[in-house]
C-alpha cells in the first residue's frame, strides 16, 4: 500500500510540473504580475465569502449523505470535511479523503469503511454534477475543440463512475457473489471491511438522499460559479455566468486528475485552456486562476488549521471504540 501512495505521489508531482511548465511557456508572467498587482481586493474578498459558503454547503452535502447511516450535528461534519481539504493541500493525489474519513469514523463511532463510501458517492455525485454544468456551458456557448472533448471525455468517466457505483451498491445480488462470500470467509476482516464499505455506497440507492444530495450540490456550484465572476471582475474581465461556469467547472474536472499537493498546475493550466476557449486571453486567465486557488488554499488551509486544532489527532476513549471492521 505505501508503494502504491508513493507511485501516485510521484505520477501526480510529475503531471504538476508538466502543466506548470506548459503554463508559464503560455503566458507573459510581466503582465500576469502586473494584472495581480492591480487587481480589487474586495472583488477577491467576495470571491473568498463565495468560495466559504461553497465549503458549507459541501459539508451540509456529506451530512445529507450520511444520515441514512448516523446522525451527525454540522458543526462536527464541517470540521471532518475542512480537516480532509487541509490535507489535501499538503498531500497528492487527493489523500485527504480517506483523512477525514478517518476522522469521522474516530469521532463519531463509525465505521471507517462505510464514511468513506459516503465519501466515495459525494465525489460521484460532484462529477455528475461537474460534467452536467461543463455540457451545458459548452452549448451555451458553442465551445468546441479540445475544451469540449475533455469535457466528454468527462462525461465518459462519469459514466463508468456510475456504473462501478452501482455494482458496488448490487454486487450481493450479483451472480457469483455466493462464491465470492465463500472465497473471503476465511478473512473476516475483509469481508466485514467490505459489507461496511457496501453499506456506506448504499446510501446512494436512496433516492430522497440523492435528490438532496443533487440539490445542495446545485446550491454549491452556484456559489462557485459566482466566486470565478467575482474575481475575474476583480482585474477588470467580465466573465459571463457561462463563461464562469466553464471556468469553475472545467477546472473541476482537470483537479480530478491524481496530480500535486493542492492541484497546482492542473488548476491554473485548464483554467488557462479554457479561457482561451472561451475568449479571454491567457495572461487575465491565468491571473483568474491564481487569484481563485490562492483563495482556495487559503481558505481552506486557515478554516483546516483552526478544525485541526479543535478536534486534535488523538483517537477516541475506549468506552467509544470503533467497532470491528471500521
Amino acid at each position: 500500500m505505501r508503494s502504491g501512495v508513493l507511485v501516485r505521489a510521484v505520477v501526480g508531482a510529475a503531471i504538476s510540473l508538466i502543466a506548470l511548465w506548459l503554463v508559464l511557456g503560455a503566458v507573459d508572467l510581466g503582465r500576469t504580475i502586473d494584472l495581480l498587482g492591480r487587481a480589487d481586493i474586495r472583488w477577491v474578498a467576495l470571491g473568498a465569502v463565495f468560495l466559504s459558503a461553497d465549503l458549507a454547503f459541501r459539508a451540509l452535502r456529506w451530512q445529507r449523505l450520511l444520515r441514512p447511516i448516523a446522525t451527525v450535528r454540522y458543526p462536527p461534519m464541517l470540521a471532518y470535511l475542512l480537516v480532509g481539504y487541509l490535507a489535501n493541500n499538503i498531500l497528492p493525489a487527493r489523500l485527504g479523503e480517506l483523512i477525514r474519513s478517518h476522522y469521522l469514523g474516530d469521532r463519531e463511532g463509525i465505521s471507517r469503511a462505510s464514511a468513506l463510501g459516503t465519501v466515495v458517492v459525494e465525489r460521484v455525485v460532484d462529477l455528475v454534477a461537474v460534467v452536467g454544468i461543463a455540457s451545458v456551458s459548452i452549448l451555451v456557448l458553442s465551445v468546441r475543440g479540445v475544451v469540449a472533448s475533455a469535457v466528454l471525455v468527462g462525461g465518459a468517466v462519469a459514466g463508468l463512475f456510475l456504473l462501478a457505483l452501482a455494482l458496488g451498491i448490487v454486487a450481493h445480488r450479483l451472480p457469483g457473489a455466493d462464491r465470492a462470500r465463500a472465497a473471503v470467509a476465511r478473512w473476516p476482516q475483509v469481508r466485514e471491511l467490505g459489507s461496511r464499505l457496501q453499506g456506506g455506497l448504499a446510501v446512494a440507492s436512496r433516492p430522497r438522499t440523492l435528490a438532496e444530495a443533487l440539490a445542495v450540490s446545485a446550491l454549491s456550484w452556484t456559489v462557485s460559479i459566482l466566486a470565478w465572476a467575482a474575481v475575474g471582475q476583480s482585474i477588470g474581465v467580465e466573465l459571463s455566468m457561462g463563461q464562469a461556469a466553464l471556468l469553475a467547472s472545467g477546472v473541476a474536472l482537470a483537479s480530478a486528475v491524481p496530480a500535486g499537493p493542492a492541484n497546482l498546475g492542473t488548476f491554473e493550466f485548464a483554467a488557462v485552456q479554457i479561457g482561451k476557449a472561451i475568449g479571454v486571453p491567457a495572461d487575465p486567465a491565468f491571473a483568474i486562476a491564481l487569484l481563485v486557488h490562492a483563495a482556495i488554499l487559503v481558505t481552506t488551509s486557515v478554516a483546516g488549521g483552526i478544525a485541526v486544532a479543535r478536534l486534535g489527532w488523538r483517537r477516541r476513549s475506549a468506552e467509544a471504540a470503533p467497532e470491528p471492521g471500521s
